[in-house]
């Protein structure tokens, strides 16, 4: 029977480009993917971006786009990062697609036929100028436990406290520097402390090869008994309150699915998206008992995808994932985080940029990676020796100190039979092919490379023992100059066919020089025989170390360019202090009527009345938006008469020289704690 597999990696989130950590999720998935497939398996290979939630529609507002319009920025740029990389993803999606919406709406409904959606009033923060509630990340103040300042609603990047918003000193809001008020709202809440939850869970995590070793001693700590001996998981909050970019939810005007919930929802999404563009049916699929479903995700969301999302899909009558394959993260130079300004980061779109070859990525990731929730580190070093040692110095040489040889002296054609010694060879490597497919199965890349690498160095013995190089200038040798090479390519497809999951360009080569068809694991017991290759051309270049270094180069630090125009000319410190700069809060804003481009401002500039003014910012800003906001003016600037009435200042705001190209306006905003009549010095 036909294996089934439906495969996802972690959706990441739209707010910006891909960094190398989601590029080695892919590859590990992607080197699997392969493997299922040249082992004959179905395989459904999707993923999607995650599209939703508060950072979104705030990172949205502030580059003057809608937030829709903001995810196909991001998402126009994925496909170079996954076609450089050699990633197959059958199917890319986003979770703002109408799939995701209907299949989120319809589990959220069957949870609450189910009787585990429960709704309570909850208090938190609220920004009264902004009219939302805040998350976490969105609150700063004092640490309650050393009076650190300027730190976030959850935890003290100074002392390491954790705590709730709530407990932070002096509060404010990082969107408009408002002091927050407590309010209460109406939240919907998943009830994983139910027992039907917890006996599922409990079950289900339990389940053997489900899950990674480490992964189930963490869950065991998450059904920790409490003082009174009883287990069990807290209720999850699964609403937001309006203005939110998501899904809302059904029966409610101003309730929206928290992003966590609707995310995972996005690989059933994506995968009726594939379905649908391909003609298959996806219900049929899904309710297949022999399809297997497999995600790969990093340990950070592991209690989001071994407790939240099988519960979900359990209680709503869909399958639950068979097996959640968790992994660790990357670090440089012996466990490093990562960072681009000390010039510890690797960027992905920079290494392809650079010229450098994908599959050499490929390549040391899998040597890195093994089955267990691990953090794998690049070191430069080893890095260049791995690529330039492994693949071109044993894998890649095979080929190229034996293929000129058999196209020079015998038109390409490979001897029909190579003799005693030439079978064990190939033979003692094709003994291995179970050995490498269990590797694989079980995500031991590091293993399976190095057990390849070592089939390798047999090859490469025979070949140093042979020396068909010496064989070519002695009269009388070529039928054993012929069996030599016909050996040497031979066991180099036998190798191939080990390293296509990794290097699927590199393969594609191969398979065209050897004018064979795309091979799988089941072509490494048959022989070429008598078969005529066609000309060999060098495969890979080895890793140039100067490379690296342009890679791990810092970025320069550069002032920006200033909106694409020139400095103006020099002024005195007398000419600036001429200009009076104050802090003023817009106390209204409205749109001016019979104009496209103006608004009209109410401001109090600190004089006991209040200012009119009118500025070119309609584009950029709707008028309630601007509302309880602090923002700089020139107060000393001569009344203007309009057509629409006086203009008393002007309001500073920054914006491009060309404004067609790159458009935006951005209205200067002091940092909280600003009061209006503060002169700017």
């Amino acid at each position: 029977m036909t294996r089934k597999l439906f495969v996802t990696t972690a959706l990441p989130y739209a707010n910006a480009p891909f960094h190398v950590g989601h590029m080695m999720e892919y590859i590990q998935a992607d080197i699997w993917v392969r493997f299922q497939r040249m082992m004959g398996a179905e395989v459904h290979f999707v993923c999607a971006d995650d599209a939703h939630g508060a950072p979104i529609m705030i990172a949205a507002e502030k580059a003057g786009l809608s937030p829709q319009a903001f995810v196909a920025q991001i998402a126009a740029g994925r496909k170079q990062y996954l076609d450089g990389f050699h990633i197959g993803f059958d199917n890319w999606h986003s979770t703002d697609g109408p799939e995701n919406h209907v299949l989120a709406q319809d589990i959220y409904l069957a949870l609450r036929r189910q009787g585990l959606i429960a709704v309570r009033a909850i208090e938190q923060f609220y920004d009264p100028v902004k009219g939302m509630f805040l998350p976490d990340r969105y609150i700063k103040g004092e640490c309650p436990k050393c009076g650190a300042k300027d730190q976030y609603g959850d935890s003290c990047e100074v002392c390491g406290a954790v705590y709730t918003p709530t407990e932070l000193k002096n509060p404010y809001s990082t969107l408009t520097g408002a002091t927050p008020v407590m309010k209460s709202s109406e939240h919907h809440f998943f009830q994983l402390s139910s027992q039907r939850c917890l006996d599922f869970l409990q079950d289900w995590t339990q389940t053997p090869g489900r899950l990674q070793g480490e992964v189930l001693n963490k869950i065991r700590e998450w059904f920790a008994t409490d003082d009174e001996g009883h287990v069990g998981l807290a209720d999850w909050d699964i609403s937001r309150d309006a203005p939110y970019f998501g899904i809302r939810i059904p029966d409610t005007e101003d309730k929206y699915f928290y992003v966590w919930l609707d995310a995972p929802v996005g690989y059933l999404a994506s995968l009726k998206n594939y379905c649908d563009k391909r003609g298959l049916d996806y219900e049929a699929l899904m309710k297949d008992p022999a399809l297997e479903q497999v995600h790969f995700i990093g340990k950070d969301i592991t209690y989001f995808h071994t407790l939240f999302w099988p519960a979900m899909l359990h209680f709503s009558g869909r399958k639950t994932p068979d097996k959640v394959f968790v992994h660790g993260f990357i670090t440089v130079n012996g466990g490093e985080k990562m960072s681009k300004s000390r010039g510890t980061g690797i960027s992905p779109l920079k290494y392809l940029e650079l010229g450098m070859n994908a599959e050499w990525l490929r390549y040391y990731i899998a040597a890195k990676l093994n089955a267990k929730v691990e953090d794998i580190d690049f070191n430069p070093d080893d890095f260049v020796a791995r690529v330039n040692s492994d693949l071109v110095g044993k894998y890649i040489n095979i080929a190229s100190r034996a293929a000129g040889f058999l196209s020079k002296r015998f038109a390409g054609r490979l001897s029909a039979d190579i003799g005693v010694e030439g079978r064990t060879l190939l033979d003692g490597l094709r003994a291995h092919r179970a050995e490498v497919e269990r590797l694989y199965e079980e995500r031991e890349y590091g293993k399976a490379l190095r057990e390849i690498m070592l089939l390798a160095d047999r090859v490469n013995e025979y070949v140093d023992q042979h020396k068909p190089w010496e064989l070519a200038k002695q009269a009388g040798q070529d039928a054993v100059l012929h069996d030599v090479c016909t050996v040497c390519i031979e066991a180099f497809r036998v190798l191939t066919i080990y390293l296509k999951p990794v290097l699927p360009a590199l393969a594609a080569q191969v398979e065209g020089f050897l004018k064979v068809a795309p091979m799988a694991f089941a072509d490494a017991s048959r022989a070429l025989g008598a078969h005529t290759i066609g000309e060999y051309k060098h495969l890979m270049q080895r890793v140039d170390p100067a490379l690296l270094d342009k890679l791990f180069e810092p970025p320069k630090v550069e002032l920006p360019p200033p909106g694409g125009e020139a400095i103006a000319a020099e002024i005195k410190v007398d000419d600036f202090a001429k200009i009076d700069l104050r802090i003023a809060k817009i106390l209204a804003c409205e749109a001016v009527e019979g104009s496209d481009k103006l608004l009209r401002l109410t401001l109090d500039v600190g004089e006991g009345k209040t200012r009119n003014v009118f500025s070119g910012i309609k584009s950029a800003y709707q008028p309630e938006d601007l509302v309880g906001k602090f923002t700089v003016m020139v107060a000393n600037l001569a009344p203007r008469k309009m057509k629409f009435g006086v203009s008393e200042g002007m309001v500073l705001a920054a914006s491009h020289a060309d404004e067609k190209a790159n458009p935006g306006l951005y209205v200067l905003e002091p940092w909280p704690g600003a009061t209006p009549g503060l002169r700017v010095r």
